[in-house]
């Protein structure tokens, strides 16, 4: 029995040494587990939002053009409603298809700018399918287009944790519009 006492110290250092490296193993397994979720979870985010911005931007370009054509505008190329309709309706689905993925997989303040930039292009594709009812001159909505899609790229960076300084372009696409390049200034960008 003093045998066993005596070894008792040892086993006692044996037993918390491997529940402790067990505990060590399983923390980091868990650990590498969640940020290889995070990973995954972050290019499906990436990939949704890359894809609502493309499909926006789409709808955007293509009822700005639209606008052209009919305001006569020798600065733009534009499309005419023939060329243009088939084509906002094709973007209109792939728009809701991608809207329900960014439902899913993005955080809220990301959403809530999407939102925003989607009804900002709403706007601009109503009036160019003559539907509109809002009277604020054309530079304005395409000026909230513009801000919008700001918003919703600073909210995604953000969310996905991209650094890099800001990437506004709105500032920049309005000090374009009015500049004497552009004489007499154009809404469209």
């Amino acid at each position: 029995m003093d045998a066993f006492i005596s070894q008792l110290p040892a086993l006692l250092g044996v037993v918390v040494g491997a529940l402790g490296t067990g505990l060590v193993a399983f923390l980091s397994a868990r650990s590498q587990w969640k940020r290889g979720q995070a990973v995954r979870w972050d290019e499906r985010r990436l990939e949704a939002y890359s894809e609502f911005a493309q499909v926006l931007k789409e709808i955007q370009a293509i009822s700005l053009k639209v606008l052209a054509t009919a305001a006569g505008d020798k600065y733009r190329t534009g499309l005419n409603e023939a060329e243009a309709f088939p084509r906002l309706a094709e973007a209109d689905i792939r728009h809701t298809l991608v809207w329900e993925r960014l439902l899913l997989l993005g955080d809220a303040s990301t959403v809530m700018a999407a939102q925003d930039w989607r009804e900002a292009v709403w706007r601009l594709e109503h009036r160019a399918r003559g539907v509109d009812e809002n009277s604020e001159p054309l530079l304005e909505l395409v000026q909230q287009a513009n801000a919008s899609r700001d918003r919703f790229y600073h909210a995604a960076r953000r969310g996905l944790g991209v650094g890099g300084g800001s990437v506004a372009q709105s500032d920049r696409l309005q000090r374009r519009l009015a500049s004497q390049n552009h004489e007499p200034p154009s809404p469209i960008s």
